[in-house]
């Protein structure tokens, strides 16, 4: 009986080595190949085909086939399906749609509060924990700890804080005598409050919008705040040196030397932040019980609601595409604005 099993488990052995050494053949045939097409005089061009083929499959997978679903979905009206076609009827009520507007500008709203405040903010702290040296490490874990935690887990914590009735921040407001607020439930917009009235409350974000963007802030900010860790560690200690002989200090070297060599970071985090900013549902969703008012319903919320809860499957594709097409020109604006004043070390 020992002798089969000892021959089952040699042949067993053989077959795992044979699949264990499968990637290694079918790399050294595809290497082969492609020394072959370069030899060819076909160049680069296949090896960079054959590294760029799963990226370029998932993008065509689940980006560019949904984006083109989505408009063909755009093009036919009907409520819970895709009804007659209506062409860019869909299109032209959404412009027309005062609601449609209105998210628009709470978007709006959100990503010039969300964006430049994360990246001053980030900077700074990422400025103070590269020039410190002791808790280095253990700051830069407190300071990207938000960014790893669930943000509806967090958006829980941060309801119950701003709780009308019993949230901590009216019982300290209470404390020294200022009136409590309704935080997130509050419509009237900031400007409205601050100004006692003079200025409309339709101008400007309202409270709640305003304590979304500091959840935001506080809770995306460890991403910014590690990239810039990395451009500032990366950063030539030369240049700096040579600036401080010529007696640069302070503001100067930060704005002369600093700041030029992070550019292309800074410009990657406002170009990423924009989209993200425009994308964000999980803060919203979650800081609002899923939205229902106007001053905090962003463009997904509103095309959330359109979808799911009330049936317009054309109508929201169509409110869906024109997201797209936001994001593409403002992205290709950012490019065409902020592109050739990085300075590439």
């Amino acid at each position: 009986m020992r002798f089969p099993f000892i021959m089952m488990a040699t042949y067993l052995m053989y077959l795992l080595s044979k699949v264990l050494s499968l990637p290694d053949t079918l790399l050294s045939g595809l290497d082969d190949m492609l020394s072959w097409l370069r030899r060819r005089g076909m160049g680069d061009w296949p090896t960079a085909l054959v590294l760029l083929a799963p990226a370029l499959t998932i993008v065509f997978v689940f980006v560019l086939i949904p984006m083109v679903s989505s408009f063909y979905m755009s093009l036919y009206g009907g409520r819970h399906g895709m009804g007659a076609f209506v062409g860019l009827n869909n299109y032209a009520e959404a412009l027309r749609n005062p609601e449609f507007r209105r998210s628009f500008m709470v978007t709006v709203y959100y990503v010039c509060g969300v964006v430049p405040l994360s990246l001053i903010i980030s900077f700074l702290v990422a400025y103070g924990l590269f020039r410190i040296t002791r808790f280095r490490g253990l700051l830069r874990s407190i300071y990207f700890l938000p960014y790893v935690t669930s943000a509806v887990a967090a958006a829980m914590v941060w309801r119950a804080l701003f709780n009308p009735q019993y949230g901590i921040v009216n019982l300290l407001l209470n404390h020294f005598g200022i009136d409590a607020l309704n935080w997130l439930l509050e419509p009237r917009g900031v400007l409205h409050m601050v100004s006692g009235g003079i200025i409309s409350h339709e101008v400007g974000p309202s409270l709640g919008l305003v304590c979304i963007i500091l959840f935001d802030v506080w809770h995306g900010s460890g991403f910014m705040i590690v990239v810039f860790l990395a451009g500032l560690t990366a950063m030539p200690r030369d240049l700096e040196e040579a600036a401080r002989l010529d007696g640069a200090g302070g503001w100067r070297l930060l704005r002369h030397v600093t700041l030029p060599v992070l550019s292309p970071t800074i410009f990657f985090l406002a170009i990423v932040g924009v989209i993200r900013a425009f994308q964000a549902f999980n803060s919203f969703y979650a800081l609002t019980h899923g939205g229902g008012m106007t001053d905090t319903q962003n463009l997904i919320l509103y095309i959330y609601a359109q979808f799911y809860q009330y049936g317009y499957w054309g109508y929201s594709a169509a409110v869906a595409t024109l997201l797209i097409t936001a994001i593409v020109l403002l992205t290709g604006f950012q490019w065409w604005l902020f592109g050739r004043k990085v300075h590439y070390a």
